[in-house]
């Protein structure tokens, strides 16, 4: 009889952790974070942009590196996808059609099947205005949206094997292997618009646990193909549950439509992992003051990761650091001073950064896109001092 041993399987990234010593640099570095381990340098990444127009006139080259430009670290992690965002994870998606033109304005179907107007020929880098959104009622949920999330479409498994090949060489390099998983305050909101859910509650309870239970089966079967390839280390969920003044939805709300879902998802992943020694890091990302929601998240999903922490919403990640010492945490960089000049920069960081380190489990990003309001020359300045503060 043929016994594999577990040099066999390996050391693999999948089955076993890989030693740290032979994990890419980037993938120690992020490990780090997640440990909380204090002192150790940060992590060197952003959250996203909308300035690059601003700034390719300001000297930019529109085919510059970023990473390189700006010292960013190289990825450390690796990101499977494939369960939305910020919208339900359809499949197929809505047709994008011109429904109405107003001028200087047009009403436009998007993918996720809601009416929006926004400036006739220019579609993004703005906040459209939400007209309507398709699911009214059970039948409209049947009807426009439901089938959509179905697990057995064929083409929502279009460039599976070269995806789970590019997951597998990631792990054998120590990658952090996420699952991101649009959650479900982004994608109630998505189906019904922000207002509607709040009366679906009370008036229709019966049609969200009905789009829960959706989402948990697709996000279920997702996953289980997801795990017969790669161990995950990760599943980051997309919540934006709260606002400039803390939760949109009650916590009674969050703990009925919400969280018996994400228990059984997170249940069911824990048990089918390659790896059953692995840690599995939940992180939740939501905009807003995001405090409140942590013991909330904590207690229910284990939440051990959050992000991205807006100042001006009264996030302070310092504070945050010393009360939450559990919790590994990015963003906290407030994009208003960032717009503003060199010795206002200069404060933030000084205050945040040595602070952060030394706790540990912690890395800055702006609080969200960097706004077009941020100058180059203001960004270099920013990207400099967190090199030299943060190792």
């Amino acid at each position: 009889m043929t016994t594999i041993t577990q040099t066999a399987i390996g050391n693999d990234g999948i089955h076993t952790l890989l030693p740290r010593e032979q994990m890419i640099a980037p993938a120690r570095k992020l490990r780090d974070i997640y440990a909380i381990t204090p002192g150790a340098p940060i992590v060197h990444r952003e959250f996203g942009y909308f300035c690059l127009e601003r700034w390719y006139g300001e000297g930019l080259e529109r085919g510059d590196n970023l990473a390189e430009v700006f010292g960013y670290d190289p990825p450390g992690d690796y990101d499977i996808g494939d369960l939305g965002w910020c919208e339900a994870a359809f499949c197929p998606t809505f047709d994008k059609i011109v429904l109405e033109t107003r001028g200087e304005h047009e009403v436009i179907q998007d993918p996720q099947g809601r009416s929006l107007l926004v400036f006739t020929g220019r579609r993004t880098g703005f906040m459209p205005t939400f007209l309507d959104h398709p699911v009214k009622d059970m039948a409209t949920w049947e009807e426009k949206c439901a089938w959509r999330m179905r697990a057995d479409t064929p083409e929502r498994w279009n460039g599976f094997d070269e995806k789970m090949a590019s997951a597998r060489a990631a792990a054998g390099e120590g990658k952090v292997i996420v699952q991101r998983i649009g959650a479900g305050c982004m994608y109630l909101r998505s189906l019904f618009g922000p207002e509607e859910i709040m009366y679906a509650f009370h008036d229709q309870p019966e049609l969200i646990h009905a789009c829960m239970k959706t989402w948990f089966e697709l996000a279920d079967a997702v996953t289980a193909r997801h795990q017969e390839h790669v161990t995950f280390d990760m599943v980051f969920l997309a919540e934006d549950i709260c606002y400039n003044h803390g939760l949109l939805w009650s916590p009674a709300t969050i703990k009925e439509f919400l969280f018996p879902y994400y228990q059984q998802l997170l249940a069911n992943i824990r048990r089918r992992q390659l790896d059953q020694s692995r840690h599995l890091y939940v992180q939740v990302d939501s905009d807003g003051y995001a405090v409140e929601a942590i013991p909330l998240f904590r207690e229910a999903v284990r939440m051990d990761v959050m992000s991205p922490f807006e100042v001006a919403s009264g996030c302070d990640v310092v504070a945050i650091g010393r009360d939450y010492p559990f919790l590994a945490i990015s963003g906290g960089i407030d994009k208003r001073v960032l717009a503003q000049g060199k010795h206002e920069i200069d404060r933030m960081v000084e205050r945040i950064i040595p602070a952060m380190r030394e706790r540990g489990g912690y890395y800055p990003t702006c609080d969200h896109g960097v706004p077009e309001e941020v100058s180059l020359d203001n960004y270099r300045h920013y990207r400099t001092r967190c090199i030299e503060l943060g190792g």
